[in-house]
């Protein structure tokens, strides 16, 4: 997926464990764990906000996209 989500990085800069993350944004820790490993297949704006809120960052510092999509539409 070309969307990678950078949770590790903003918690290890912040000095913040996922556990305390979790608590304050009030998901369970194997749901923060799915998004931390990219295996997550969406994320909810609410979720994407409480998180940049706790992290003091923009969405943009969370998701990164990491590939451009290799097949153009044609116009006719």
């Amino acid at each position: 997926m070309p969307i990678r989500v950078n949770l590790d990085a903003l918690l290890a800069r912040k000095g913040m464990t996922l556990s305390t993350l979790a608590e304050r944004v009030d998901l369970t820790v194997p749901n923060l764990s799915i998004l931390k490993t990219n295996k997550a297949r969406a994320i909810r704006f609410s979720t994407l906000e409480a998180i940049c809120r706790e992290l003091d960052c923009q969405p943009g510092d969370l998701l990164e996209f990491t590939e451009r999509q290799r097949t153009r539409r044609r116009s006719a």
